[in-house]
Formats: C-alpha cells, structure tokens, sequence
C-alpha cells in the first residue's frame, strides 16, 4: 500500500477531478463548464436566486461567482437584476433559453452517474448524505480557532 491509499484526501481529490474532468467532457457541447452547469442546476431546481444564495449554495464568493454569472449572462442563459428595493442585492434568474437548455442537458446528469456506477438511488443518497456530513466537519474545523484544533486524524 502507498501513502495515496492510506489517505482520505488523495482519494476525495481524485474523485473530484474525475467527476470535473467528465463533467468538463459531457459538457463541451454546450461551452458550459462545470461551474456554471452546477449554478444552472440550482437555478432549475430552486427557481430565481441571489448571488448572496448562489455563492452559499456552492460555497463560492462572489469574487469568483460574480464573472462566472456574467458568462452565463452574455451566453443568454441567466439575467441579473437589481433589488428596486437594496441595490446591493442582485438576482439571477432563468432566461428562456436557459429554461430550455436543462432538457438538452438533463442527460449528463444521469450519463455521470451511470459511468460512475451511482445508478442506484440509495446508495447515490448515501454517499451525498456521507459527503455533506464531511463537509459539515471540516467546515466546522475550518471555523475553530487553530488553538483548539487537535493535530490527530486527516
């Protein structure tokens, strides 16, 4: 056995590259990347957001959200609106040919799943409740003062 295949990380950093890489390929078709499929899968599940809840949702600052939004506007997928009401707050919605891109783009979902053997619903539940319990911990370790912090474990 080696190092990588002792280690968590290595083998939570190769399955995100992988998934990346595939979705990157499955993607291509369309000029979206992975990023930007991932802001338009929220749109289409959970309808109009603010960037503030786009950037939570994938973890992202509007640093990095904000010209991701703005490609996928000038592609004519997304619009963004003012608040009339807090102009710091800025909305991003579906436009129509956003909308109908998700049924052209709804099988790289599935594709991704059948080619990594996720075609089963729950053990695909597992695994995502697994990894956002994951998440949930380092997350909570990334929040602690590095005093508090114990050097045990990955």
């Amino acid at each position: 056995m080696t190092v990588t295949d002792e280690m968590v990380c290595f083998s939570l950093y190769s399955a995100a590259r992988a998934t990346t890489q595939t979705y990157r390929a499955l993607l291509a078709p369309w000029g979206l990347t992975y990023p930007q499929y991932l802001v338009l899968a929220i749109l289409w599940m959970e309808g109009e957001q603010t960037v503030g809840s786009l950037g939570e949702a994938m973890q992202l600052d509007s640093g990095t959200l904000s010209p991701l939004v703005r490609r996928l506007e000038q592609a004519g997928y997304v619009s963004r609106a003012r608040s009339s009401v807090d102009e710091r707050i800025v909305t991003v919605g579906l436009t129509d040919a956003g909308t109908a891109l998700r049924t052209e783009v709804a099988p790289v979902h599935a594709r991704v799943a059948a080619l990594a053997g996720m075609e089963d619903d729950d053990q695909r539940h597992r695994l995502i409740s697994e990894l956002q319990e994951l998440t949930a911990r380092l997350q909570g370790v990334a929040s602690t003062p590095a005093s508090v912090r114990t050097s045990h474990g990955e």
